[in-house]
């Protein structure tokens, strides 16, 4: 159920000299927010924790899985490369789920790996902070990658859509509106943050049973929504 050439070609399309800046900004960014922070006021769990979770897991890991998951796929359908791709003697739940695995490995890399480096920068990972943060991080990026390369064969407009749930839904809903936290990829994330550092000051309004359940069914689902969609589309194609 893996095509290396499909890895490939989309490995190239996601690495790209625009998208990968783009990918490269925000970890640069938390990386330079963490030493200067370490510099100016030391290693303090409360400031790692408000780091980690307010900027990082809420904003830069949802907006990474955007640019990889749409990325993935969104502009071959948007410009007609994916016909190419459809006429070779792949099936389509192959294609899905190698791009599906690409945008999950380049999200880890470009939000998981500054998580684990940005935490040690802050407090030397006191409390498994830096550790359970990179977990959530792990969990959200599967997520999100799903989310987000189903969003990428649904609609043309998947980059805006994603931006918005990224930024309105979980950036700011989901840290300061109860009721939409219980719905929120973040929230399910910091369930895993919690149970891994039980000392640290780290909170979810979900329990652990219902996040993991919740992170497995949206990535089960929308995985498999994305391959009946291509698979619509091909059909479309042939008619």
């Amino acid at each position: 159920m893996y095509d290396p050439t499909v890895a490939r070609l989309t490995y190239r399309a996601l690495l790209g000299r625009r998208r990968a800046l783009i990918l490269f900004v925000l970890p640069a960014v938390l990386v330079v927010i963490s030493v200067a922070i370490r510099l100016l006021v030391g290693a303090d769990d409360a400031v790692a924790t408000e780091v980690l979770g307010g900027f990082a897991l809420a904003t830069m890991v949802p907006l990474i899985g955007v640019i990889a998951g749409t990325g993935a796929i969104g502009p071959e359908i948007d410009d007609g490369a994916i016909v190419y791709l459809l006429a070779k003697p792949l099936k389509r739940p192959t294609i899905i789920l190698t791009k599906l695995t690409v945008a999950i490995a380049v999200t880890m890399v470009f939000s998981a790996v500054p998580m684990l480096v940005a935490g040690w920068i802050l407090n030397g990972n006191s409390q498994q902070i830096a550790v359970a943060y990179t977990v959530a991080a792990v969990a959200a990026s599967i997520a999100y990658s799903a989310v987000f390369l189903l969003l990428g064969t649904v609609s043309r407009h998947a980059v805006v859509l994603g931006l918005v749930y990224a930024l309105i839904w979980e950036a700011l809903f989901g840290s300061l509106v109860p009721g939409a936290r219980t719905l929120s990829v973040q929230q399910w994330a910091l369930a895993l943050a919690e149970k891994t550092a039980p000392g640290a000051n780290i909170a979810s309004d979900v329990g652990l049973p219902t996040a993991v359940v919740l992170l497995a069914v949206v990535t089960v689902a929308g995985t498999w929504y994305a391959g009946r969609k291509l698979r619509t589309l091909t059909l479309a194609g042939e008619e």
